[in-house]
């Protein structure tokens, strides 16, 4: 009787203990962020125009990222024409120029958004513009990093796009190179 009385005791301290960490916010050391609602690798992302995963769809579908080209070309185990390399360069320096910008709006945007809940002058019918607004610029961004994988494999052979693909480790039905002219 005794033991058992102990042994729900200890289950009701623990409990509470628990539940007391359940309540604690995983949000709670992110107050000081420059934007509470992005990490700072997110912001750091955002300001850099890195991909981000944006480009996920068209990567493991045998559209090959511009970057990872370059990377790959440079490191002497993707073989490019100086043509090639050009084109690849010049889409890869375009999406970064777009993808900064439209990146540097996001995070204006995230800062406003955030700054209204700080004062706690934000309304439904702002809130939605707001959100509206931020969605509508991640699509953009999204766009520009899809466009550009796009471009990228239209300047690649389809020997060099299976090329990369096995370099990105992709193999079987997650990753392969559709049907594309080698005549480049």
């Amino acid at each position: 009787m005794r033991l058992r009385l102990v042994g729900m005791i200890v289950l009701s301290m623990a409990g509470s203990a628990m539940a007391a960490d359940g309540l604690t916010s995983p949000y709670r050391d992110q107050a000081a962020r420059e934007i509470r609602a992005l990490t700072q690798q997110e912001i750091a992302d955002f300001r850099d125009g890195r991909g981000m995963g944006l480009a996920r769809a068209a990567e493991l579908n045998g559209y090959p990222g511009p970057r990872h080209v370059l990377d790959a070309a440079r490191a002497g185990q993707l073989p490019l024409t100086a043509a090639q390399l050009r084109t690849v360069q010049g889409l890869f320096d375009s999406m970064a120029q777009h993808a900064q910008r439209l990146g540097g709006q996001i995070l204006r945007e995230e800062q406003s958004l955030e700054g209204e809940f700080r004062t706690g002058r934000i309304n439904e019918a702002d809130l939605r513009a707001r959100v509206a607004r931020i969605a509508t610029l991640q699509g953009q961004l999204r766009a520009v990093h899809l466009r550009t994988h796009l471009e990228t494999r239209a300047a690649l052979t389809g020997q060099q796009v299976r090329r990369y693909n096995e370099l990105r480790g992709y193999s079987g039905d997650s990753g392969h190179a559709p049907k594309h002219d080698d005549q480049h």
